[in-house]
């Protein structure tokens, strides 16, 4: 057989999927798994957006479609920022890709040269490090403590900003942590990357309708709006409208990056399905009570599972701000052996024992680059979230 590109010895598998992948192994054994793992809404996509695509495809709107996205949802795109940001993007300004995860890899491999440096708040989502490796950079991880509520430090973004950063990943409310920013803590982020005019920013917003207790969501963009001609604001449809299978992101930067990553993606996906895009326009300027409304439910499940976990033996669990995910320590787990026998010396050992002993699925915090944890998606019902709590309290009971 041909050999395969070295390239690929520096990229690793996500270990969300590889979790995920396990969960639905032992489910087709029959065994009642309850994952955990997975970072997907279950909610339906609402019914107008799939109104809106079934018309499109009535309509014959079918065709290859413009590289960076139609005219109708690049003005969606364009209202949606101005309505939810205050932030103004002309329509050359914005780019709709396939996920928001391609417009980072556009950006990235628009950008990056070989050596060049990606600045990212440790824990972080997995594909950041790996994506950046694809384009030829080097990943530097900056570490956000839980004393912190794993929050990003200006002070140790400013320390780690060398003459070879090309960019800083901003991704509050975060995954995996759900912790946020206040305007405050956003503005004294955007001070110190003032000073580095050289600095690209990228800031993942795919969350921003997911904070409770009254938070106030902000991009830095809007913080500091000396910093938007060298930030690309990405944000999507996936979490915040359930839309994860209909493959919508879009973002709104300088046209001059916009532009380059156009080209990229022209060369690799190209456009972008027709029919989403008309799912998304309409789930952008329809009503958005439904998103309020499923926070609201969100945030239920997190007091929840907070609650819960707290409870069990040996974990330490903070109330995040956003997201859907917690960020529990488990600490006081390592170094104690599971009642089927596997001694627990690190996090991916509690997350496999917790799998293979009492079939839910999480995933190991040092895939997220802080460790010892795990991350919880608590995107799945109260019912299975207490019944996996339940679980979880009952294997770590059984440790010794």
């Amino acid at each position: 057989m041909p050999a395969l590109a070295e390239r690929l010895n520096r990229v690793s598998i996500s270990a969300s999927v590889i979790m995920t992948i396990k969960a639905r192994e032992l489910a087709a054994q029959g065994i009642k798994v309850i994952s955990l793992a997975s970072g997907e809404p279950d909610f339906p996509t609402p019914p107008h957006a799939i109104e809106a695509a079934h018309q499109a495809a009535l309509a014959g709107e079918t065709k290859y479609p413009p590289q960076d996205g139609t005219k109708r949802l690049k003005e969606a795109v364009q209202r949606k920022f101005k309505r939810d940001n205050n932030l103004d993007y002309a329509l050359d300004e914005i780019m709709v890709t396939n996920g928001g995860k391609q417009s980072i890899f556009n950006a990235f491999m628009a950008t990056i040269d070989p050596g060049d440096e990606v600045l990212i708040p440790a824990p972080f989502w997995i594909s950041y490090a790996e994506m950046a490796k694809v384009a030829g950079g080097v990943p530097v991880t900056i570490n956000c403590p839980q004393n912190n509520g794993f929050k990003l430090r200006p002070e140790d973004l400013d320390a780690a900003i060398t003459p070879k950063t090309k960019w800083v990943m901003i991704n509050f409310p975060n995954n995996p942590t759900g912790a946020a920013c206040s305007r405050a803590e956003m503005q004294a982020i955007a001070a110190v990357l003032m000073k580095h005019p050289h600095v690209w920013i990228m800031t993942d917003d795919m969350y921003e309708h997911l904070v409770y207790d009254g938070f106030e969501f902000c991009t830095i963009a809007d913080v500091e709006p000396r910093l938007k001609d060298r930030t690309l604001t990405v944000n999507g449809a996936s979490k915040t409208y359930a839309m994860t299978g209909w493959r919508i992101g879009f973002c709104g930067g300088p046209k001059a990056l916009i532009k380059g990553m156009m080209n990229m993606q022209g060369q690799a996906t190209a456009g972008v399905s027709t029919i989403s895009q008309a799912a998304v326009a309409a789930a952008l300027d329809g009503p958005q009570e439904l998103v309020r409304e499923r926070a609201e439910e969100y945030r239920q499940r997190r007091d929840l599972v907070v609650e819960m976990l707290n409870a069990a033996p040996g974990i330490s669990c903070h109330k995040p701000e956003g997201a859907f995910y917690v960020f529990p320590n488990i600490a006081g787990c390592i170094g104690k052996t599971s009642k089927g026998g596997r001694k627990i010396e690190t996090d991916t050992d509690f997350a496999m024992a917790l799998l293979e002993e009492k079939y839910v699925a999480t995933v190991q915090g040092t895939a997220y680059g802080m460790s010892p944890y795990l991350r919880i998606s608590y995107a799945t019902n109260m019912e299975n979230l207490r019944e996996a709590c339940g679980r979880i309290q009952e294997f770590c009971r059984e440790l010794n």
